[in-house]
C-alpha cells in the first residue's frame, strides 16, 4: 500500500470552499468532519453541503460521522456520493449490518476509534472493514497536540491485519503534519488526515507534498 494524504475542510475557509477543494486537488482524497453537537461538542456541516461538495471536487470523499445514531444517517450520506463513511465504535449500534449495507450501496466502510476506546474489541470484526480510523486527538475540534500515546495501538492494529492477510487500510486523524507523518507511518498507517498542517500553510500543495514524503519513507506495511 502506499500512503494517502486525505485533507480535512474542518480547517478550511467555509466561505470558499470550493476554492479551498481545489487548493488540494492532488492530495488522495477529501476528508470531511460531520459532527452533530451531541456526540462531540462541535458542531459543523451536514448533507447539503456534503452533497455539494461531492459535487464540485473530483477527489473521493471521505466522510468522518461524529454523530449519534450512524446506523440511521451513515446511509444517507452514501446516497450523497461519498465514497467511504467512517462512524465510531462508541456510537453505533450494529457495525457490521452497517457496513455489509454501505458495501452494498458501493461505499467503503469504515470504523473509527477514540483515543480512550481499545482497539482489540475490533478485531473479530476486522474483515467487515475496509479501513480503521485511529484519532489520535479527542474528536471535535481541529488543532489539536497529536497524541503520540496512539501509537502502540496502530502497531498492534497493523500487525493484526498483516497476520491475517487482509488489506484493511489504517487511518490517523489528529495532529498529522510533516513533523508527525514518519511517526504514524512507522506505526503502520497508511492513510493520514491532515488539516491546519494544510490549510494554515502557505503552500497546500507542498504542505500535502512534505507529509506524503516524510511518511512513505518510513511506512511500515
Amino acid at each position: 500500500m502506499s500512503i494517502q494524504i486525505a485533507p480535512s475542510i474542518l480547517s478550511a475557509d467555509f466561505c470558499n470552499l470550493e476554492r479551498d477543494l481545489k487548493a488540494i486537488d492532488h492530495a488522495d482524497l477529501v476528508h470531511v468532519d460531520v459532527m452533530d453537537h451531541h456526540f462531540v461538542p462541535n458542531l459543523t456541516l451536514g448533507e447539503p453541503i456534503v452533497k455539494r461538495i461531492c459535487e464540485v471536487t473530483d477527489l473521493p470523499v471521505d466522510v468522518h460521522l461524529m454523530i449519534e445514531d450512524p446506523d440511521r444517517w451513515a446511509p444517507e450520506y452514501a446516497k450523497l456520493g461519498a465514497s467511504s463513511v467512517s462512524f465510531h465504535v462508541g456510537a453505533v449500534h450494529a457495525p457490521v449490518r452497517l457496513a455489509r449495507q454501505l458495501h452494498e450501496m458501493g461505499c467503503k466502510a469504515c470504523l473509527a476509534v477514540r483515543p480512550a476506546e481499545p482497539v482489540e474489541p475490533i478485531f473479530d470484526i476486522l474483515e467487515e472493514f475496509d479501513m480503521i480510523l485511529i484519532m489520535t486527538v479527542e474528536p471535535g475540534f481541529g488543532g489539536q497536540k497529536f497524541l503520540d500515546n496512539q501509537m502502540g495501538k496502530v502497531r498492534r492494529l497493523r500487525d493484526e491485519i498483516t497476520q491475517r492477510g487482509l488489506d484493511t487500510h489504517i487511518q490517523v486523524d489528529g495532529g498529522v503534519s510533516p513533523q508527525t507523518a514518519h511517526i504514524v507511518a512507522e506505526a503502520g498507517a497508511d492513510v493520514l488526515v491532515a488539516g491546519s498542517s494544510v490549510y494554515g500553510a502557505q503552500d497546500r500543495a507542498q504542505a500535502i507534498d512534505d507529509i506524503r514524503s516524510k511518511a512513505q519513507a518510513t511506512y511500515r506495511a
